[in-house]
């Protein structure tokens, strides 16, 4: 009896963890079927986001196709910053830790879009790639 009260909580974490890995799959799945229809797509556990021509779609990743999309044109954009726990940082200049997001800035009146990384590196590479695309 005393033995089985140790191996529940590892029976548990074991169910959880592949859950977890078969959640994740899912998501993944679903991904690759969205991204090819665009010319350049991005996948983390924050946000996803596709580029077709100046067209950018973004949204959460989800195991279900993407819904809740939100999409915007570059020509609307008349700034691109990249912000590092929102405060907007150098490229030259780097932080090593912190939450970085990219954050549109649209002309008007219209709110700013702020899509969320999981890394700065590839934040900074998108970034660039992103100002290139807008010229």
């Amino acid at each position: 009896m005393e033995h089985s009260f140790l191996w529940l909580p590892l029976l548990i974490i074991f169910f959880w963890l592949a859950w977890s890995g078969k959640n994740e799959y899912q998501k993944l799945e679903a991904y690759r079927q969205w991204a090819k229809q665009f010319d350049q797509s991005k996948y983390d556990i924050y946000s996803i986001i596709g580029v077709k021509q100046k067209q950018i779609t973004w949204g959460n990743p989800t195991r279900l196709p993407p819904q809740n999309l939100h999409s915007f044109s570059l020509e609307d954009v008349t700034g691109i910053r990249l912000l590092v726990n929102d405060c907007p940082v150098d490229i030259n200049t780097l932080p090593t830790k912190g939450n970085p997001t990219i954050e549109f800035i649209f002309i008007g009146d219209k709110a700013s879009i702020k899509i969320p990384f999981t890394e700065i590196d590839l934040a900074v590479r998108w970034l660039k790639f992103l100002r290139n695309l807008k010229k």
